[in-house]
């Protein structure tokens, strides 16, 4: 018989071009899915094939786990303390193996076996098809709509399938049966049956890719695509940068009387491309990624990561877009937060904290409103720009000698650590579970704690226009806490 099954394994291994330790493979889980039948339990069955002799052995084994995470399947696994009365040092992880008693491989039946062995010999002809496939080194796939599938469509190149999630279809895009359709492979997954790889026409790289087919220059290096936002099928940007000053980014991108981006645009039915030039000055390059729309100033936040993008009337709903598109896509290019106001808005808001800086430095440092005002025009916002900035720097401001400036500086510095003593002492009654919440910093929390809201239920608890007049956040970003506050109620953990 074991001469006999090596015959067998031969035989398969050149009928189907499959390795023998495939088909060997396949034998020995047959075998031990005929054995697990003789054992009450899920029990873990391991079988060895001797591949020269054909002779075979068959263990019962053990998973040895800690000793803290008790035992899921006390039929395939053992607790550490036990396992080492065994196997002194055994660690968690290995296996403890018994051997048992082998079955007759006639006694499997022909048609398992059979089952066992075609479905392994089809997982590796279909890994062998994969590795090909993806040896070539091509990040997008052609092919031909071959089926839907629960709402995805299955591509098929060759005998290599992909599928399109609807997700990352362009959105009412109408693909059939047979039709001719190129998408980007995002990822392969192995575990998933008949279609490994994941494609997607929605995502940004797609775009950045069929640029790259169309202008050689940026597979040469002359040009660089820096970044992409899409609104797949409506709308999308790019940044583009160029390495060689005698080539136009822009120009190169969009061909000759449009060919290029033409070719782009049709590919994603009828998406609109707007090309960017990039820099290196944050505030230059939201200003070209706002495009069309002209820009009176801009201010920029380091800190929140954010600018103030101020427009006059006429360009105000081409800087939104409709529906905030254009905003959007700007904001997703640059990386940075858009707010788009007109000049009345500009003014209204630099009042506002000119009001609160001004009112700020009355209060802690205690001084009068022409002080207070002459440090607003030299540029200082807050009282750690007044505690810590250079000296020199503060030096250099004419209306203030070396005492003003050391008596500045030491009362801000003690203003600071009294606000810190006071918000220590405000949150002290904060329960940990909100400490610990992600998103929260201690200045939120502190204002969380100034409104009564004192744990994660409570924070749980408020509507979304209550938690931004307490921390004074964006509707967005309140949401976002209050969902993440809620999440151990959908879990069932009650905290």
């Amino acid at each position: 018989m074991n001469r006999e099954l090596l015959m067998l394994v031969e035989a398969i291994s050149r009928e189907k071009n499959v390795e023998r330790d495939v088909v060997f493979g396949a034998v020995e889980l047959a075998l031990a899915q005929a054995t697990k039948k003789l054992y009450p339990g899920e029990v873990d069955i391991r079988v060895s094939i001797d591949r020269d002799s054909g002779n075979y052995e068959t263990f019962r084994r053990w998973l040895v786990v800690p000793d803290d995470a008790g035992l899921q399947n006390p039929d395939a696994e053992e607790l550490l303390m036990d396992a080492r009365d065994r196997i002194p040092d055994i660690e968690v992880g290995e296996h403890i193996e018994e051997g048992v008693e082998s079955v007759p491989i006639g006694r499997i039946g022909a048609m398992a076996a059979k089952q066992v062995i075609l479905q392994k010999i089809r997982d590796a002809e279909r890994e062998m098809l994969l590795n090909d496939f993806m040896s070539r080194g091509e990040k997008i796939f052609t092919g031909t709509v071959k089926r839907m599938d629960k709402g995805d469509i299955i591509v098929e190149s060759g005998r290599v399938e992909g599928r399109l999630r609807r997700s990352e279809m362009i959105p009412k895009e109408n693909l059939r049966s047979g039709d001719r359709v190129r998408a980007m492979i995002m990822e392969v997954d192995l575990t998933l049956r008949g279609a490994p790889i994941i494609l997607s026409r929605s995502a940004p790289e797609f775009m950045i890719e069929l640029f790259r087919n169309e202008v050689p220059e940026i597979e040469q290096g002359l040009l660089e695509i820096k970044s992409c936002a899409r609104d797949a099928g409506s709308r999308a940007k790019i940044a583009v940068l160029s390495h060689d000053k005698r080539v136009d980014p822009i120009g190169t991108c969009v061909g000759v009387r449009g060919t290029r981006v033409n070719a782009v645009t049709n590919e994603l039915a009828g998406e609109r491309v707007d090309i960017v030039l990039w820099s290196e000055d944050p505030a230059q390059f939201v200003i070209g990624a706002l495009a069309p729309a002209n820009v009176s100033s801009i201010v920029v936040d380091e800190e929140k990561h954010a600018m103030d993008v101020v427009v006059d009337e006429e360009n105000l709903a081409i800087a939104i877009g409709r529906g905030g598109q254009n905003v959007r896509l700007a904001s997703d290019l640059t990386g940075w937060k858009i707010n788009i106001m007109d000049a009345a808005e500009s003014a209204q808001k630099q009042a506002n904290e000119t009001d609160t800086a001004r009112r700020l430095f009355m209060e802690k440092l205690d001084v009068d409103e022409e002080i207070a005002d002459i440090l607003i025009a030299e540029g200082f916002a807050s009282l750690e720009e007044v505690a810590y900035v250079p000296l020199q720097e503060m030096l250099e401001i004419e209306s203030f000698d070396e005492d003003t400036v050391t008596e500045l500086r030491s009362r801000a510095k003690d203003a600071l650590l009294t606000m810190e003593i006071a918000r220590e002492e405000s949150v002290e009654g904060v329960s940990q579970n909100l400490r610990d919440l992600e998103g929260l910093t201690p200045e939120l929390i502190a204002k969380l704690a100034e409104g009564g809201v004192n744990s994660r239920d409570d924070l749980a608890d408020l509507a979304i226009d209550e938690l931004t007049e307490l921390t004074g956040q964006s509707p967005e970003d309140a949401k976002a806490l209050i969902m993440k506050a809620r999440e151990h109620w959908f879990a069932g953990q009650q905290e």
